[in-house]
């Protein structure tokens, strides 16, 4: 049976790190849903990219997860399968669509190693540093499958850079709270991943597993030392 995107996306990144125990999949909600959803998380979500989102909600000790698509954007994918080749043509629909897998399989694990705070804002910028962290490796991993030699060069890497670092506006949200949460993952996100392109693919293995286990916190002093060595 061929697997969907979703599906190997959510196995890349469960080899990677860990297995979250459900089919992620089965998470995703329709329009109205979203719409609901979206109602209930207050004015600054209405900020969020109309595109896709991720909801999460803590009832007891149950965590339940709601991602959302647009139509246009499964449209995008569906006609430009980033599996057949890469390009500009399709690249952000791709970063979108990993960020919000990311953001549900990270939750999940956190909430299962028992950080349920999920509503504070430390939660929702570790979720969004490593997302952006993640997609990263996984769209070097997409170009290199279409690498004869398997090698991605200087040139992919700063196409890769600039669609997920220097296009995304985050100084545009007129929340400042949003503003500021953006700002700072990006630049955070931007710093370490230079770092993990200096490392062989054993070490940033063991390096981003590292990374995961840390709280926000300790990921900013981590990343902070790096930048303060040169990293």
């Amino acid at each position: 049976m061929n697997e969907t995107l979703f599906s190997q996306i959510q196995r890349l990144l469960e080899r990677t790190y860990a297995q979250v125990g459900i089919n992620l999949e089965d998470c995703i909600i329709d329009r109205a849903r979203s719409a609901q959803l979206s109602k209930l998380a207050g004015a600054s979500a209405r900020e969020l990219s109309e595109l896709a989102r991720t909801f999460l909600r803590h009832a007891g000790d149950q965590l339940y997860v709601g991602i959302y698509y647009s139509r246009w954007l499964i449209d995008q994918l569906e006609r430009h399968d980033p599996r057949a080749g890469l390009g500009d043509h399709n690249i952000r629909s791709l970063i979108v669509f990993v960020e919000e897998i990311n953001h549900a399989l990270h939750a999940a694990l956190q909430f299962k190693n028992g950080q349920h705070e999920i509503g504070s804002e430390d939660f929702a910028r570790d979720l969004e540093l490593q997302a952006q962290v993640d997609t990263y490796l996984i769209l070097l991993f997409f170009i290199a499958f279409f690498r004869k030699t398997q090698r991605v060069s200087r040139a992919d890497r700063r196409w890769l850079r600039f669609h997920l670092f220097v296009r995304q506006r985050p100084e545009a949200f007129r929340d400042a709270n949003l503003r500021g949460r953006y700002l700072e993952t990006c630049e955070l996100a931007a710093s370490y991943t230079q770092f993990l392109d200096t490392l062989n693919g054993m070490r940033r293995l063991e390096e981003i597993r590292q990374f995961r286990s840390l709280d926000y916190g300790a990921k900013k002093a981590h990343v902070f030392a790096l930048m303060d060595r040169g990293g």
